[in-house]
């Protein structure tokens, strides 16, 4: 969908709502189209026209409902604005998509995939520490909450992440993977298989974030909050940091960044040894969530399948999965 489609689109879906007239401002367009937009009382707000075919009209007002009790709980987090008909989700109908109105988050990201930060290395300790924290809320609140019996959002298990049909796809199948790196990553599937089955057995496991990536997470001052939930889904918890941890496993502070995020999680060093693993499997999820959406010679899709193959050789051979 080019951006000025998706503007005239946008158009069309704020008159589900009670906003006044406005312009809306394109912040991204890729796997959903997200606007600023002036909402109720003109105040601001984010309009999100969805992906279609990736969540049900129940999963994501599912999403909606777990956020709004979450923000009830005083997070800080995008809380759902009512259509004129009381429902927190409208259909585009010639866009084939539903779209959503969320309030704005104040904060600016703590940073960007594939580039350096802007924070000193001490600044990134002291973020992530409090990224662990506000997981940990996140994970707590979420349990506390009481959701409708119709709640929607997929399983992230062992069989979600790793089995015949993962969720975000045949990882091992990817198109620019030569024959032997199909091979590695169904090796490093086999280890994590079991890794993960003996981990399940007492593994927390509930609603989690699962992509706690830097663009997800913005700073005010010294505090983080957490935005854009679309891929919310019930799955283990340490996985939420090492997701977190997805884009710093080679820097050279990556160690002293995952030990201030599990300090902020407040992790025992049992726990916090195995968010590395964590890392590994999310690598392995990216390098299957990028197949359908890039051809195989797109330089992002090799840049997924590259890092699949790297920490994953790391993890087969015993190394160090964080640092250079």
């Amino acid at each position: 969908m080019n951006d000025a489609l998706a503007i005239a689109y946008a158009k069309a879906a704020l008159a589900a709502w009670d906003v006044p007239a406005c312009i809306p401002r394109l912040i991204k367009n890729r796997e959903n189209a997200v606007f600023e937009v002036a909402g109720p009382n003109g105040t601001r707000a984010a309009l999100r026209l969805h992906r279609p075919g990736y969540q049900t009209d129940a999963a994501i007002r599912s999403e909606l409902v777990w956020s709004q009790g979450l923000a009830q709980a005083a997070m800080a987090v995008p809380c759902p604005l009512q259509t004129r008909d009381g429902d927190v989700i409208a259909p585009v109908a010639d866009a084939g998509r539903v779209a959503s109105l969320v309030t704005w988050s104040e904060g600016e990201p703590l940073g960007e995939g594939g580039a350096p930060f802007s924070w000193d290395t001490d600044r990134q300790a002291q973020l992530y520490h409090a990224l662990g924290a506000e997981l940990a809320r996140l994970h707590r609140i979420s349990d506390t909450l009481t959701l409708p019996d119709w709640f929607e959002r997929p399983r992230l298990d062992v069989d979600g992440l790793l089995g015949e049909a993962p969720l975000w796809g045949r990882f091992w199948e990817n198109a620019a993977l030569t024959q032997g790196e199909k091979a590695l990553l169904q090796e490093v599937r086999s280890q994590l298989q079991e890794e993960l089955q003996a981990f399940s057995k007492d593994a927390d496991f509930g609603l989690i974030h699962a992509d706690a990536l830097r663009e997800n997470v913005f700073v005010q001052g010294d505090g983080v909050s957490l935005i854009d939930f679309d891929d919310g889904v019930f799955g283990f918890r340490l996985y939420d940091l090492g997701v977190a941890m997805s884009q710093n496993w080679d820097l050279p502070n990556a160690a002293e960044l995952a030990a201030a995020l599990t300090e902020g999680y407040g992790l025992d060093a049992k726990s916090a040894a195995l968010v590395p693993v964590f890392t590994v499997v999310r690598a392995m999820a990216s390098c299957g969530w990028c197949m359908p959406r890039y051809a195989p010679n797109d330089p992002a899709l090799i840049t997924y399948t590259n890092r699949a193959v790297k920490i994953a050789k790391r993890y087969l051979d015993g190394k160090p999965v964080y640092g250079v």
